[in-house]
């Protein structure tokens, strides 16, 4: 008690004059008397604490706030208002621990904190244990590389349908972060895809663009790579054995036709077009995967030509492949004109050009 009445006559003499060193001392003596009790304390006299400590921050330097926040960022039951004004300093070494650990800080201090402060304190927020979808929306929208990388890496983090838009956007020129956000537990199949497929292509060019006199073996060992890795991650996928059992059964029934092609794609159920355009048109699913979602449609309606798709059909599923937002309208009309110009033999010839490749280049990995 003796203690406690010295601190407070030292308290009113320090609030009185203006001596930054005295505030930090007895910042730091306030403070380990409110670590000591931590937990014991009722609302009231956190709120007390948190007037006290809260003038006692004011003005003191930069070393001190930054143990202050390094202190508190851990402690649950920290003073509010102190780790809201930790948290919002503009020096990083202030912040970032409490922005990274304090569980005080509530999602709507969190997403202000990500639209206003500074790349720093964004990649503090991201390394949090948990991260809700507004705030890795912000995140994902206006963090740089780091940012990005940061919060997909992170297992706590959840993405809303917007945000992940944001990220495979974002990742479509960019190899590193394209297989940081195919890794993702929860990512689609598509997106998965998508992404992979794009990845690959970065590291073929920059490959080739290194040593064009290898472009050949260049090319092949990407594709090789690509497959086995499509492979493994289909094999892993407990949606895609599923789409397998169930499409294969209605095949062998003879139950599989475009009707049942639509039905897939109105589902949007993206492993259950793959294994049926597979059975469709006897090739790999790695190949159908690939077609499903490059960015030129080309083989895609060479392949629906060749099995006798409707354009009906063959329209919902580019919109399948362009992803949310669905295609443009100029480009619709470009796909609409080049379908309908390819002829059946011709497409029916390249299907079987397809099919002697696949075997090809699956003989020479054997």
């Amino acid at each position: 008690m003796n203690i406690q009445e010295s601190l407070i006559d030292e308290l009113e003499s320090v609030l009185a004059g203006n001596d930054p060193s005295r505030r930090a001392e007895v910042l730091r003596r306030v403070t380990d008397l409110f670590i000591q009790g931590s937990g014991k304390f009722s609302d009231e006299q956190i709120k007390l604490f948190d007037d006290v400590m809260g003038k006692l921050v004011e003005d003191i330097e930069l070393a001190a706030r930054a143990a202050l926040g390094d202190r508190l960022a851990r402690v649950s039951d920290a003073p509010g208002g102190v780790i809201r004004a930790l948290a919002f300093d503009d020096a990083i070494e202030v912040a970032a621990p409490v922005l990274a650990h304090s569980a005080r800080l509530d999602d709507a201090s969190l997403a202000e904190a990500a639209r206003t402060k500074s790349q720093g304190h964004l990649l503090a927020i991201s390394g949090r244990s948990v991260l809700t979808e507004p705030v890795t929306d912000i995140l994902v929208n206006r963090g740089n590389h780091h940012v990005v990388a940061g919060t997909v890496d992170n297992p706590g983090a959840k993405f809303s349908a917007s945000g992940m838009s944001t990220l495979v956007k974002r990742a479509q020129d960019n190899g590193d972060l394209a297989l940081r956000v195919w890794s993702r537990a929860d990512i689609s199949r598509h997106d998965q895809v998508r992404l992979f497929a794009q990845a690959s292509e970065i590291v073929r060019s920059r490959l080739e663009a290194a040593d064009p006199r290898q472009a050949a073996l260049i090319r092949s060992a990407v594709a090789e790579a690509s497959e086995a890795i499509q492979a493994k991650a289909r094999a892993g996928s407990g949606d895609h054995a599923k789409a397998l059992a169930h499409v294969r059964t209605l095949h062998s029934l003879g139950q599989l036709d475009e009707a049942r092609l639509q039905a897939f794609v109105s589902e949007g159920n993206f492993d259950r077009i793959v294994v049926a355009l597979s059975l469709m048109c006897n090739l790999p699913a790695g190949l159908i995967e690939r077609a499903l979602v490059e960015r030129e449609p080309e083989q895609l309606l060479v392949l629906a030509k060749a099995i006798d798709l409707s354009w009906e059909t063959v329209k919902a599923i580019l919109a399948l492949q362009a992803g949310r937002g669905g295609p443009a309208k100029d480009r619709l009309d470009r796909c609409f004109a080049s379908f309908f110009r390819l002829q059946p033999k011709t497409a029916r010839a390249a299907l079987q050009f397809y099919r002697l490749r696949e075997q090809a280049q699956r003989a020479s990995m054997h």
